[in-house]
């Protein structure tokens, strides 16, 4: 699996005063955002790379309440081939996968056996998803159920009143647990950052999971009223960024929520680049969580290809 090629997140102690007196300035972060995806121009081959890059990182997800085991297989098959034969042949490869299927527990059995033999991992939420308000005993059985049914990766979600309260003893101590219940599966945090109210608790929130063995931290669930935005993302890699040069960690990070065009994929993929460098382009360190952005990715690399957008009937339903 990706998210082996890097040693786990150990954790550490708590430790609020790598995080207490942090003060972010939001004009700053919102006019640092703005210039992402404006100083670089992405044009042709390179662009095409990119996007690709993009399908490479993508946990391509379905989370809603009328998924079927025929949906999830549909949408493994869209995984495993997320490109039509005639775009990777002009593409000149031979093969293209995406970094992950994202589904509720309940789906991931159907999803491994779909998946069988391809490599590709299978993520599945958990922990009363996506309010997160349920009591821990049964969020931890959750962890624990999709493990046994073959979940490589876990994408908890955290209690908010913990961030908003400043109890970062208990937000420490909840995600610890939940790291526990892994056991070998990557955990990744989502910070539900829509309802944090501030990007102060956006960095002291990504800090406290950090110390507390997440492998990832992620954005959204997806269900809140504002999702990944950028000046957040930033906010979250400067944490990860700042927690490795304090333990030599490498923390993957995973927008989630509200990327839907291959315009979003080139700025989030630029953000990881000039904030933290090549290696969070790969899949181990980078993750997209999605459901339409493939659509719009795939329609742009026809052009690039045919030099002609297609219906979107012609392209293959996840």
């Amino acid at each position: 699996m990706a998210a082996d090629a890097h040693p786990r997140n150990p954790g550490t102690a708590l430790s609020p005063d790598w995080f207490r007196d942090i003060r972010i300035n939001r004009p700053a972060a919102e006019a640092r955002a703005a210039e992402i995806g404006t100083r670089r121009s992405l044009k042709k081959n390179y662009q095409a790379a990119w996007l690709v890059n993009a399908i490479r990182c993508i946990d391509l997800t379905t989370l809603a309440g009328d998924d079927t085991e025929l949906r999830v297989r549909r949408l493994c098959a869209k995984a495993r081939r997320p490109l039509a034969d005639h775009i990777l042949e002009g593409l000149g490869l031979e093969a293209v996968q995406t970094g992950a299927v994202c589904v509720y527990p309940t789906m991931v059995g159907a999803a491994v056996r779909a998946l069988d033999g391809s490599g590709i991992p299978v993520a599945s939420v958990a922990t009363g998803f996506p309010a997160g308000l349920m009591p821990l005993a049964l969020r931890l059985a959750e962890i624990r159920y999709a493990v046994q049914e073959g979940a490589a990766e876990i994408d908890i979600v955290i209690t908010r009143a913990h961030v908003l309260s400043g109890n970062w003893s208990a937000l420490y101590d909840e995600i610890s647990a939940m790291r526990e219940a892994c056991g070998d599966a990557h955990m990744k945090a989502i910070l539900a950052t829509g309802d944090l109210q501030t990007l102060g608790n956006v960095y002291k929130a990504s800090m406290v999971a950090m110390q507390a063995g997440a492998d990832f931290i992620k954005t959204s669930t997806g269900k809140e009223a504002v999702n990944a935005t950028l000046p957040v993302s930033l906010t979250m890699v400067r944490a990860l960024r700042d927690y490795g040069a304090r333990t030599g960690a490498k923390i993957g990070f995973k927008p989630a929520g509200g990327l839907k065009t291959a315009k979003d994929a080139l700025s989030w993929q630029v953000l990881m680049k000039e904030e933290m460098g090549n290696d969070w382009l790969r899949p181990d360190l980078f993750r997209i969580g999605a459901s339409s952005l493939l659509g719009d990715i795939e329609r742009q690399l026809e052009h690039h290809v045919t030099g002609r957008y297609a219906s979107s009937s012609r392209h293959a339903f996840a």
